[in-house]
């Protein structure tokens, strides 16, 4: 049960002294200044710097942004055709806008071509390359894709386009770059290597419209921060690290979100019930950026971009309600694949764990299946790979535990596969149907030799040790202040101990549950998601719990709500203190 499992805890160090100056420091609680004590930030320098979040970087620090700006506005002041080639997901659509609307702006001819996830596939390929040159294109600018494509760049340019590369993911494994300007964040020695496409647009095109600016090019209206809205958007929906520089673009972004002038996101926030006043990172990744990747998943990903670039309302709020019809067309389909998925598992020899699982199905979604390993992988803690087959091939997603390089295991098993990319934690891939099975056995092989089976274990690291009576809404709204939560800077896990819980009751149809907690004489409210209206622990036993505490607002009430994340039944049953040493909780000796 996804949430409620039961992991491993894991306390870091916390030494007395280190938190006591940065309470008086920075003038914050004892329990925030665990939490950036246990995540590094022991250094007052450091944790106002984090907490400010005002991190930023010039344009310029991309190594060679200079040759790329260049082609640009070489084009932009000879009016020749300028084609922007994104990708299907949020981030390249969100990227593909940013510097159509930037463009635009400086009074470019500038068009855009989105891939066909079915017809197409990922990136950029000759067939495109080649429509693209007789349409009129006379410079290709891609977004979110095309570092590894090495032979498409080089017919381009045999083709008579020029070409500018940007992109975030990995190169090809032998090193070899598109003979083309490239503007990447980690190619290039960016000082935050992890940007996502929209926000390596968005950087150059603020060094475009610096130097436009000095030049005297044309614009027509509009400021380059209203796209903000977008590089938010997109940094939440893919998932990249919210630290450093992706932390302020978030944080800036959200406000900008928030009040965005434009027409699509505003009817994008109205289907999926969002309301602007409230929007978080979490409304933004499970209510807005599935809608928008919903048709690049399913169909064509023009309707999104069609959404973000229009001007007319009416016509907004018709692309939004599409985009709905076709999330909840997702959902289904995402239900299904995951259920025959879970079928598959079951029927595996369960006396011999697999360390990875490769599954497939032949009336798989080639779009949806990214979604479902990501699902598994937090259920069984293991690397997954789903594999869509249609006639003699496979179209895979994979995703994976942070102990293990799915890129890397592809290239271990490169031989069994037609072509191949992605990160660390996600990848995709193409196969011939008769490879699947040695495949599978090649990754299940590769994923014993590297991974411990303490990897497979989740593990919650927890934040702060807290008493019951800490746990109110000054606490709550304190703990804001480390937001954005996401990967590289989760949601904060407070641990209490010796906790009892009681009146326990379904909530939300049965789907999750409500209760109160005690620990120490103190009583909470609390409320556990996904559970079945159940609790993983019985009432009135020992626990040791850890928490999320949020500030929720209800009818017109603030209040602080505990949401359940972890339970470990205490070993003893007694209501004598855990052991401290060193001024610390020692849970596990």
């Amino acid at each position: 049960m996804a949430g409620v499992e039961r992991p491993r805890f894991e306390i870091r160090d916390c030494p007395s002294e280190v938190l006591g100056r940065l309470e008086r420091e920075l003038q914050v609680s004892g329990p925030l200044a665990q939490v950036l004590v246990r995540r590094g930030l022991g250094e007052p320098a450091r944790a106002r710097a984090f907490l400010d979040g005002e991190e930023e970087h010039p344009p310029e620090a991309f190594s060679g942004i200079v040759e790329a700006l260049e082609s640009i506005l070489h084009h932009v002041r000879s009016g020749e055709r300028i084609t922007i080639h994104g990708d299907y997901d949020v981030d390249g659509v969100c990227s593909t806008a940013v510097l159509v609307r930037s463009l635009r702006r400086l009074g470019a001819d500038v068009d855009w071509y989105l891939p066909d996830r079915a017809t197409d596939g990922y990136g950029l390929n000759a067939e495109t390359v080649r429509r693209l040159a007789e349409r009129g294109t006379r410079l290709l600018v891609t977004v979110d894709c095309a570092i590894t494509a090495v032979d498409e760049v080089a017919e381009a340019k045999a083709l008579g386009m020029e070409v500018v590369v940007t992109d975030h993911h990995a190169p090809r494994a032998d090193g070899v770059l598109p003979e083309a300007p490239i503007v990447h964040p980690a190619i290039c020695d960016y000082p935050c290597p992890e940007l996502c496409a929209t926000a390596v647009a968005y950087k150059l095109a603020q060094a475009l419209e610096s130097i436009a600016a000095r030049e005297g090019l044309a614009r027509e209206g509009g400021a380059l921060e209203e796209d903000l809205d977008l590089v938010a958007l997109a940094t939440i929906a893919d998932v990249v690290a919210l630290v450093g520089e992706n932390r302020t673009l978030v944080r800036r972004g959200l406000r900008a979100l928030a009040g965005t002038a434009k027409p699509g996101l505003r009817a994008l926030m109205a289907v999926a019930r969002v309301d602007p006043g409230k929007l978080n990172e979490r409304s933004v990744g499970f209510a807005l950026g599935p809608r928008l990747n919903a048709a690049g998943r399913l169909y064509r990903a023009d309707a999104g971009l069609e959404l973000i670039l229009t001007e007319d309302p009416l016509r907004a709020a018709q692309v939004a309600e599409e985009l709905d019809r076709a999330n909840y067309e997702r959902r289904h389909t995402e239900t299904r694949i995951r259920l025959q998925a879970e079928a598959q598992i079951a029927a595996l020899d369960p006396a011999h764990p697999r360390a990875a699982y490769v599954l497939a199905g032949e009336d798989w979604h080639a779009g949806v299946i990214g979604i479902v390993a990501s699902r598994l992988v937090e259920r069984h803690r293991r690397p997954v790979v789903l594999i869509a087959l249609a006639g003699d091939l496979g179209k895979g997603s994979g995703r994976s535990v942070d102990a293990f390089d799915l890129l890397g295991g592809l290239r271990a098993c490169g031989g069994h596969l037609r072509g191949y990319g992605g990160h660390r934690a996600a990848a995709g891939l193409e196969i011939d149907r008769g490879s699947v099975e040695e495949f599978a056995k090649a990754l299940c092989e590769h994923a014993e030799r590297v991974l411990e089976p303490a990897d497979m274990v989740a593990v919650e690291r927890v934040d702060a040790v807290v008493e019951g009576d800490q746990l109110g809404i000054e606490l709550a709204e304190e703990l804001q202040m480390l937001a954005p939560f996401g990967r590289g800077n989760p949601a904060v896990a407070l641990l209490l101990a010796d906790a009892r819980f009681s009146d326990v009751r379904p909530m939300g149809e049965g789907k999750h549950a409500r209760f109160t907690v005690e620990s120490r004489g103190v009583r909470s409210r609390g409320v556990a998601f996904g559970t079945g209206g159940r609790l993983p622990v019985g009432e009135g036993e020992i626990a040791d719990v850890t928490f999320r505490l949020e500030v929720n607002e209800w009818n017109g009430v603030t209040e602080p709500r505990l949401v359940l994340r972890h339970v470990r039944c205490s070993e003893e049953e007694s209501a004598a203190p855990p052991a401290v040493k060193d001024g610390e909780l020692v849970l596990f000796a």
